[in-house]
């Protein structure tokens, strides 16, 4: 039996393993090693960090550290998560395991487009969220792709930042009128059309020509196309309470969730989805966990 089962291995769950760790707790992490800080080529706002760090850097270095504490880890996918009086059987694709308790940390996937060029450029020359990377563009040139509202709220939000914004409308969702006088009178262009392809050197993105041949040059850009997946599902059947939006709702001190014996720490909880904030999430739930297992002993 173990003491606790970690599923997700992104920088929440990493904070709560290695913590866990020092309090020498039996702890699994599994994972399927596909969450979106396996994408980021560069995180810029991280304390230790000015110059950037990837993600699969802070992971690998968070694996290491873990490790080192005595926490395994398996690469698999959880299928099923059932609590079972006072314990919990997580089912993965090949392997069945128990626990005391459970961590949550399934984050959230991007709704990025299937462009192959996009994903070296992520973190580096091409953002997803403005309060992490509106830094990057500031007084530059900035195209935003996106689809309708979610796309045109981006293209303002930067207002903050950068004059100098085009959006594309890739998606192609028709916009109000009020959004479409908002855009006009910022001074913000708006092309609707399909990105026929993505123009990019290694991680430098270099602009995006449309199916109707039109050509856009940049290399600063944002992707806003709303629809990204929160990773909540194993929470439903246990009751977890979860949001209209489906992220977790969890007590704000100590990161439990409505079911005793289940936290939930990251970007699969209602926050502002930053990896600083993940860490101290993942931390916080760990040391309660801890006093619960204590508790329970």
């Amino acid at each position: 039996m173990l003491d606790c089962i970690i599923i997700g291995g992104g920088i929440a769950g990493l904070q709560a393993a290695i913590q866990l760790g020092r309090y020498k707790h039996r702890v699994l992490i599994i994972d399927a090693e596909d969450g979106r800080s396996t994408l980021c080529k560069s995180y810029h706002n991280i304390l230790g960090y000015p110059d950037g760090i990837s993600g699969s850097e802070l992971r690998s270095l968070g694996r290491k550290h873990a490790e080192s504490l005595g926490v395994t880890f398996l690469k698999s996918t959880v299928i099923s998560l059932k609590k079972e009086d006072d314990y919990f059987t997580v089912q993965t694709d090949t392997d069945t395991f128990q626990s005391r308790k459970t961590l949550l940390a399934t984050g959230v996937m991007d709704n990025i487009p299937p462009f192959p060029e996009i994903y070296p450029c992520l973190g580096i020359s091409v953002y997803l969220c403005p309060d992490c990377d509106g830094y990057e563009v500031k007084d530059k040139k900035t195209i935003v792709i996106g689809n309708g509202k979610v796309g045109a709220n981006m293209a303002l939000t930067l207002l903050y930042w950068t004059k100098d914004i085009t959006y594309i409308n890739h998606g192609g969702e028709v916009l109000e009128e009020s959004v479409i006088k908002q855009l006009h009178d910022s001074n913000i262009a708006v092309f609707t059309g399909k990105i026929k392809q993505v123009l990019a050197d290694d991680s430098q993105i270099k602009g995006y020509i449309l199916e109707n041949g039109t050509t856009f040059e940049t290399n600063h850009s944002f992707i806003a196309f709303g629809g990204n997946k929160v990773k909540s599902d194993l929470a439903v059947p246990l009751g977890v309470e979860i949001m209209e939006n489906n992220h977790i709702i969890v007590n704000p001190r100590t990161k439990m969730t409505n079911i005793d014996g289940v936290w939930a720490a990251g970007d699969v909880v209602a926050h502002s989805e930053q990896v600083t904030i993940a860490m101290g999430e993942g931390s916080q739930a760990a040391i309660w966990i801890h006093k619960a297992l204590l508790k329970d002993s």
